[in-house]
């Protein structure tokens, strides 16, 4: 996956290089695998890369706490698997909320350990928190592009083991929560044709 071209310069690059390589060094303990252009590799190293290249296809000019909290948004996600919550609704709804925190807290430690200030450690935490969406651009542009990863690399395995309605019922939320510019961007990508009539549906409803 090409990064692209952008005219970003860190104000560290050094420390900011270091940050990316330890975000990525944890995403690859992943021992969950995923093949992508025939190449295998760990899920949440190849999750973290697909989020920083939406995130910088839709803001070019993203500030260096963007790019950082793209780059461990779902830092060691297998750490805490649903399965470790009760499989109810309200079980659910705190393992996701539990995940955030999870998230920020492990994202911290090691802006904090590559010699990262106070105020982009606390600005890196809050979009991995999604903190003041919809209202901050800067979580807009995460939850489009985690959006738009669904998208384009998940939903044609969701909908091959969902149920029709909760397929539509979870596109109709991720398109819910999009600005126009990231679903022109999702009416762009290329869907199966099953994918294609349950997105048609979704935005029919």
């Amino acid at each position: 996956m090409q990064d692209v071209p952008n005219p970003f310069q860190p104000r560290d690059p050094q420390k900011f290089a270091a940050a990316l390589s330890r975000f990525d060094a944890e995403n690859a303990r992943d021992p969950n695998r995923e093949t992508d252009a025939g190449q295998d590799h760990p899920r949440e190293w190849l999750y973290a890369q697909r989020l920083t290249a939406w995130v910088l296809r839709l803001a070019p000019d993203a500030s260096e706490a963007l790019r950082l909290a793209a780059r461990c948004q779902h830092l060691c996600r297998w750490e805490s698997p649903r399965s470790s919550y009760p499989m109810t609704r309200a079980g659910y709804l705190r393992w996701r909320a539990d995940l955030k925190k999870f998230h920020a807290e492990k994202s911290g430690a090691i802006l904090r350990e590559t010699g990262y200030d106070p105020e982009t450690i606390c600005r890196v935490q809050e979009l991995n928190l999604k903190k003041n969406f919809p209202a901050d651009p800067e979580t807009r542009t995460i939850e489009d592009a985690l959006c738009l990863v669904f998208l384009e690399f998940q939903f044609a395995a969701l909908a091959a083991k969902t149920d029709e309605e909760k397929t539509i019922n979870a596109l109709q939320k991720s398109w819910g929560k999009m600005t126009d510019a990231a679903r022109a961007e999702a009416l762009k990508l290329t869907y199966g044709e099953r994918e294609q009539a349950l997105l048609h549906r979704a935005l029919q409803g």
